[in-house]
């Protein structure tokens, strides 16, 4: 080895070492300024699928971070992370002779993704009305449920969802080497990761479409497009080795499919009363679904380890695997839906006790005196010549938002101490094609589930509602109304 290539690596060690301490920093600086807004998040995440959409309506800063993870964690899925090298070197970055042509046509490839995912945050923000209304239907639902569980299935190992070998290689070298190339390839990389990408997408679709934020829907894609293209620009910039495929990918397809079914439950609990009466608050439901949830987290760690290189228990990967999916899916829904249900129990009874603490008289105050479909013209002349202000509550059995309504919004002290002045008429539109629920629904421009108006005493309309309202939030709205 001669002085010159001595003198070179010490200079190659100490580069990749500052490039190692800058990405720590920023690490640090994420996690400072984020942390604990993340923490939240996951938490929220870990037991509430809307926790997404309703917390990138709150702090679309943590909705772009969260979005840009989720990228990160697709980019390691099989579909994506052994494309990295191959991909880097057809379009000249690791062939580059600087490192800002590296970083220039790397940047540009991931351009090529963002380009090909941005527009669905913006459509699926766009029509978020519809697809809002779309997903309180009961049969979506379960179609949703359905598209979960066969997506949970796939990455199991039941089946593989891949593009034919021919069209991925062929689209693999579509482009050729240089900027246009790198654009052009970007932009069928989004096809090729389709399979494992697909399952996080449609997860994050659905959520942007509950903020019904374009700049939201955009902004979002585009960082999960970013972290989805992170290991592309780092191979291409910088010329990382990245660790080959192993056990370890395995372990993310198998906490994919757990989430996925974990999903596939939560919807048809939060839309179905009678899944949602098969969770019981109490500690045993908890405890058994803790146990049941690590039994498959142990089995599954087992099945991973099995996959190791060499492991002297390769051959308990498959049993260990099958053994896992039931226990860690089951307990999952237990434990998470039972920890919702417990801390929602919990606020509820601390926000009635903070009430009524403040203000007596609501502990006395009456449930709201709703008046059915039928009697709606009746309760609205009875206002009119009462000079009383109107609450229509417009819901259905399977509007999981409704239920949320009637179960911590109506009975809360706050709400029913400022609702004692209005005649409340609830609407319920559980069979939507009965003639006066049509009409009804015409008549106060209802398009989906839950709507509640607000009217004033003169009959005008006063406030809106089309999603769940806390209870500080409604009687606030109600209060001010006369």
């Amino acid at each position: 080895m001669n002085q010159a290539t001595l003198t070179t690596a010490p200079r190659a060690n100490n580069k990749r070492l500052w490039i190692t301490l800058g990405a720590v920093a920023v690490s640090a600086l994420l996690i400072a300024a984020f942390g604990r807004s993340l923490w939240s998040l996951f938490s929220e995440l870990s037991h509430d699928k809307e926790a997404y959409g309703r917390l990138a309506q709150e702090n679309p800063a943590i909705a772009v971070v969260m979005s840009f993870g989720v990228g990160l964690v697709s980019s390691l899925t099989p579909c994506v992370f052994p494309m990295v090298p191959i991909t880097v070197s057809i379009f000249g970055a690791t062939e580059a002779q600087s490192r800002t042509r590296g970083a220039l046509l790397s940047g540009t490839f991931v351009l090529g993704i963002a380009t090909l995912f941005v527009p669905l945050g913006i459509v699926a923000a766009f029509t978020g009305t519809l697809m809002g209304a779309a997903l309180a239907n009961p049969w979506v639902v379960s179609a949703m449920a359905i598209l979960f569980l066969a997506l949970a299935a796939s990455m199991f190992g039941a089946f593989e969802i891949a593009l034919p070998a021919s069209l991925t290689n062929k689209l693999s070298t579509v482009g050729g080497v240089g900027f246009k190339g790198a654009f052009v390839l970007g932009l069928v990389m989004g096809l090729i990761a389709a399979p494992c990408t697909g399952p996080f997408v449609t997860g994050m679709l659905v959520s942007i479409a509950n903020t019904k934020s374009i700049f939201v829907g955009g902004v979002s894609m585009f960082s999960f497009a970013l972290g989805l293209g992170m290991l592309f620009f780092l191979a291409g910039t910088f010329a990382v080795n990245l660790p080959k495929a192993g056990a370890w990918m395995l372990g993310i397809k198998w906490g994919s499919g757990v989430v996925l079914a974990y999903m596939a439950f939560a919807y048809m609990r939060d839309s179905f009363p009678s899944v949602r009466s098969l969770i019981d608050p109490g500690t045993i439901y908890g405890t058994v679904g803790g146990i049941l949830l690590l039994i498959g987290l142990v089995l599954g760690s087992i099945h991973i380890a099995a996959e190791r290189r060499k492991s002297p228990i390769a051959h308990l990967s498959k049993p260990m695997k099958l053994a896992s999916i039931i226990p860690a899916v089951v307990g999952a829904f237990m434990f998470l839906s039972w920890g919702q249900l417990f801390a929602n129990n919990l606020e509820r009874e601390a926000a009635a006790r903070e009430a009524i603490a403040q203000n007596k008289d609501l502990a006395s105050a009456p449930p709201i005196a709703w008046q059915g479909n039928a009697a709606e013209e009746s309760a609205r002349a009875q206002a009119l010549a009462a000079n009383k202000p109107v609450l229509v509550d417009f819901g259905a059995s399977w509007c999981k938002a409704c239920n949320e309504l009637d179960e911590q919004t109506w009975p809360d002290p706050r709400v029913r101490g400022a609702a004692a002045k209005f005649v409340g008429i609830k609407v319920d539109a559980t069979d939507d094609e009965d003639p006066t629920v049509k009409r009804l629904q015409k008549k106060y421009g209802v398009v989906g589930l839950p709507t509640v108006v607000i009217l004033n005493s003169r009959g005008e309309e006063k406030a809106r509602f089309n999603e769940f309202v806390t209870p500080d939030k409604m009687a606030a709205a109600l209060k001010g109304v006369d």
